[in-house]
Parts: C-alpha cells; sequence; structure tokens
C-alpha cells in the first residue's frame, strides 16, 4: 500500500494554541539568535492585535505539531510582520509561502490597507518569497541584523492590500 498521498497534503494553517507555544519556541530557537521562550510568545499572543498561526500537517493520522509560524501584529488599518519561522527540517516546501497567504487573507479580510516587514538583506529564499506575493521595498535599516551573513541592512517591505 502506498502512502504518497499522506506527503502530498499541503499543510493547514490555523490559530496557534496555548499548547503550541513550546514548540514554536523551539522553532524559533532554531531560526533564530535571539530565542524567544514560551512565556515570552505566551504575553505576546495576549497582546491585543497580535496573532500566531501556524502550519501543521494537514492528516488526521500525523503530528499535529507546528512545522512553522507566522506572528502578525494590526495596528488601525495597518499591520506588520514580527517574525515568521519554519522548522528547518521543514523548508524548502512551501510552508513559509501557505502561512504568508493565509496572513495576507486574514487582513484583507480584516480591511487593513498595508502589510510590513522587515528582512536582512542577504537572506535570499525570504526575499523571493515576498517579492513573489507582491512586497516592495519602500526602505533599508543599515547594520540591524548584528548576526547577518551579509552586512545586517534590514529591507523594510511593504504590500498594499486595498
Amino acid at each position: 500500500m502506498s502512502f504518497w498521498w499522506f506527503w502530498a497534503q499541503p499543510p493547514v494553517v490555523e490559530e496557534a494554541l496555548d499548547e503550541d507555544l513550546p514548540k514554536i519556541a523551539d522553532i524559533h530557537a532554531a531560526s533564530f539568535p535571539n530565542k524567544w521562550n514560551s512565556e515570552e510568545l505566551a504575553r505576546m499572543k495576549a497582546q491585543e492585535g497580535v496573532a500566531i498561526l501556524v502550519a501543521r500537517r494537514a492528516s488526521p493520522y500525523g503530528t499535529r505539531a507546528p512545522l512553522g509560524f507566522l506572528i502578525l501584529r494590526t495596528v488601525a488599518d495597518e499591520a506588520e510582520v514580527i517574525t515568521i519561522a519554519v522548522h528547518p527540517r521543514q523548508r524548502g516546501r512551501g510552508i513559509g509561502k501557505k502561512l504568508m497567504e493565509a496572513g495576507l487573507f486574514r487582513l484583507y479580510g480584516e480591511r487593513c490597507s498595508h502589510l510590513f516587514l522587515e528582512v536582512d538583506a542577504a537572506n535570499n529564499a525570504a526575499l523571493l518569497l515576498y517579492r513573489s506575493l507582491g512586497f516592495k521595498q519602500v526602505g533599508q535599516r543599515k547594520g540591524y541584523y548584528s548576526e547577518s551573513g551579509g552586512d545586517g541592512t534590514a529591507l523594510v517591505m511593504r504590500i498594499d492590500l486595498r
């Protein structure tokens, strides 16, 4: 019996649950030098205007543990990506794109005008993703990322939702 269909299912994106926070903290620690623990994530999740989305395997027979996550903050009619990360073993499978599309869909439904983010200019995979979704560079911050593989420049990007 072949289970090819099991692995071919795209991930499901949904609101993070409190019990997801330790796994989200693990993914964050594996992705960034400045680690956030589950208590910090819980405080962030409790803030007004903050949404944490997680991507999970679609199959009810697989693990329900998060494969990646996206944290958004909305203020008035603008929003920003606080952070996005995919577990290192799951990268390159479209999970980040699925998370960003779900976030954009949510913000569009909330009638947000713009979504902003900052990305390391040396992070080519992220830049490719954001540009494919329609983000445009609107600014830069020199020396923002101290642990960068490049010169530490952060690119400020925006997508217009209306």
